[in-house]
């Protein structure tokens, strides 16, 4: 094994600027060509084998860039405890490679049948509000670090909710002092799907909170009363509409980390680079007229 692959890297702050995720089909020309990006940012799970190629691309690029973790499989809310297996493959993996941030979704994955490939809603009621915060008390405590908590994209409303999307993550973040990751892309999706006004959720959403953003891709569908029904599938530019909701919400939060979440039908380095520039550029025309928040 590579001797650099058992360092552990000094924790690199992720700068206020245009990052994307890493995927296996950039490795070498990410390494060859050096682009000037803000930071990376890699699903965990991808990641917690012990060794191989995987490892070996990521801590060469781990070496020239900052790096942001995101998990996709804690199942935060889920009504069962938390792996605990799962999370010392975490906490080895946050060791290994000091990410600036690391996150998390709001939504379960687990069952009785085993693990899910899907990040599923929760409704937002009191009894999932103390599980959700037992839970990420729980990942704060045992990784020695905070954890990001990002909103979801939904389709659809649970009749036993008791709280509004936003105050639910206000709460969440009140009562646990974690950050949260904004997904202007799942902001979209959710306001177009349950008929919310999306600019109204940015205003009320608890921005100070906020250390990243989220832009992605979504495909548009109908429901069975022909309403736009968006699904969150990350696999082609983020849409105009997106656009123009990030530049209002940077306005309001300052320049942040942003991220260029593409996952499916991978694009070209140039496709997706392109991206991450344009979110650059927002960043630096809209970004520098709102308050600059620290990432913590």
């Amino acid at each position: 094994m590579n001797m650099h692959s058992l360092q552990n890297f000094r924790a690199a702050t992720i700068p206020a600027r245009a990052g994307v995720g890493l995927k296996p089909e950039h490795y070498r020309i990410i390494l060859e060509s050096a682009p000037d990006l803000g930071f990376f940012e890699v699903h965990a799970e991808n990641y917690m084998g012990a060794g191989g190629p995987p490892h070996r691309y990521l801590t060469a690029i781990r070496e020239r860039y900052p790096l942001s973790l995101h998990g996709v499989g804690l199942s935060i809310g889920g009504d069962r405890p938390l792996d605990r297996d799962h999370l010392v493959r975490l906490k080895a993996l946050i060791t290994r490679y000091e990410p600036g941030l690391f996150s998390e979704h709001l939504a379960w994955s687990t069952h009785d049948a085993g693990f899910m490939d899907d990040l599923l809603p929760v409704p937002y009621t009191r009894e999932t509000l103390a599980r959700v915060c037992q839970h990420i008390d729980e990942v704060q405590e045992f990784l020695g670090r905070q954890m990001l908590l990002e909103n979801p994209s939904t389709y659809l409303a649970f009749v036993e909710s008791t709280y509004d999307e936003v105050d639910f993550m206000a709460e969440i973040a009140k009562r646990t002092d974690c950050g949260l990751l904004l997904d202007v892309n799942n902001v979209h999706i959710a306001c177009t799907n349950q008929q919310w006004d999306p600019i109204d959720y940015i205003d009320r959403f608890p921005l100070t909170r906020v250390q990243e953003i989220h832009l992605a891709g979504y495909t548009q569908e109908t429901d069975d009363r022909d309403r736009p029904l968006l699904i969150d599938t990350h696999d082609r530019p983020v849409s105009q509409r997106v656009w123009a909701l990030y530049s209002k919400s940077v306005t309001r939060t300052g320049a942040l980390p942003t991220l260029i979440e593409w996952d499916a039908n991978v694009p070209s380095w140039s496709e997706l680079k392109s991206e991450a520039d344009r979110a650059e550029t927002i960043l630096r025309d809209k970004g520098s007229k709102g308050p600059r928040h620290a990432v913590a």
